[in-house]
């Protein structure tokens, strides 16, 4: 079996919250005990950004920002290249695709990358290690403000959209900001002690996104969303994904070139600048937008995720065949 998933590449993960979106299938929670899940689920989505404002050290940060170009480059892409590509995909997206997923194509452009994801891929490349933990770090960090800003100007005049509504302004505040600026002042205490537990937080990780899956998923059973999923649109979001994703590979890989990075940083910009963060989208679609919708919306993130995965393994492994020589010296941050 083990041999079958390496042929695949399917991350163990993702079969797991595949099992959980059949579990709310089957037994979707409601009533009495979905608004006790739903308390569980807010605690957890708290606990989890206490967990990143911890984990993530500010020195790192404010090291990496001295390497301008490079930082500025990965963020223009996360939150100005992606929602532009979005805005595209969304304007062609056929009538006959529901709103929602048309809104989860939105969405997954308007998401931070991903930390431990860019990271692992650049240490496989053999590229700039540094400057991925900092470009991850920065984008997380930013994006705790920035992604609800932009589902808001974006997204709020739509159907069920995510509007900045005093409500979600709150919850954004108590579920999201405030644990992680109490992780950041922790940090000091337990940073030390989260770190020679990896696996733990990494569970915890995992299992609140898992919880976040199923309340997300029941939420739409309950509501009838999945009669609005067809195999033409499932296939139609698979390949607006796909398109999104090349088209942000191609740029990044590009611009770095043109603008003459050495290829330790071009891998770092690539791998960073082209990941969105299901960790954080999940989440946050669950304070932004209705119940109803949320299934929808965060169907296209979902996809995409395990995509990026399976692309990024592929050209990972194809930059660290290159031979020690073709690697020249890094350029020094300007």
């Amino acid at each position: 079996m083990n041999a079958l998933l390496s042929r695949l590449r399917l991350d163990p993960y993702i079969l797991a919250i595949m099992a959980m979106v059949a579990l709310a299938a089957v037994i979707p929670a409601q009533g009495t005990g979905k608004d006790l899940f739903d308390h569980v689920v807010r605690v957890a989505i708290a606990i989890l950004f206490f967990l990143y404002g911890a984990r993530i050290a500010p020195s790192a940060i404010w090291d990496g920002i001295t390497h301008w170009r490079l930082q500025s480059l990965v963020f223009a892409t996360t939150y100005a290249v992606f929602p532009l590509i979005g805005l595209g995909i969304v304007t062609l997206a056929p009538d006959n695709l529901d709103r929602g997923l048309v809104m989860g194509l939105m969405f997954v452009c308007l998401l931070p990358s991903t930390v431990q994801s860019s990271i692992a891929f650049t240490s496989i490349a053999r590229g700039n290690v540094p400057a991925a933990l900092c470009c991850a770090s920065i984008s997380n960090l930013a994006g705790v403000v920035i992604t609800p800003v932009l589902v808001a100007v974006l997204l709020g005049s739509a159907p069920g959209g995510g509007g900045m509504s005093l409500g979600s302004v709150r919850d954004i505040a108590v579920q999201i900001l405030l644990p992680f600026v109490v992780g950041q002042f922790a940090r000091p205490l337990i940073g030390g002690w989260l770190e020679s537990h990896k696996t733990l937080t990494m569970l915890f990780d995992r299992g609140s996104i898992l919880l976040v899956v199923y309340s997300a998923f029941s939420a739409g059973v309950v509501t009838g969303i999945w009669s609005k999923v067809t195999p033409q649109s499932l296939a139609l979001v698979i390949l607006a994904d796909f398109v999104i994703l090349v088209m942000v590979l191609i740029f990044t890989t590009l611009v770095a070139r043109l603008l003459r990075f050495s290829v330790e940083d071009e891998i770092a910009i690539v791998f960073c600048g082209s990941k969105k963060s299901m960790a954080s989208g999940l989440p946050m679609a669950n304070i932004l937008f209705p119940a109803s919708v949320v299934g929808l919306i965060v169907l296209p993130l979902m996809l995409f995720h395990q995509m990026q995965l399976m692309v990024c393994a592929a050209l990972a492994r194809r930059y660290a065949q290159r031979p020690d020589e073709e690697a020249p010296a890094a350029v020094a941050p300007a």
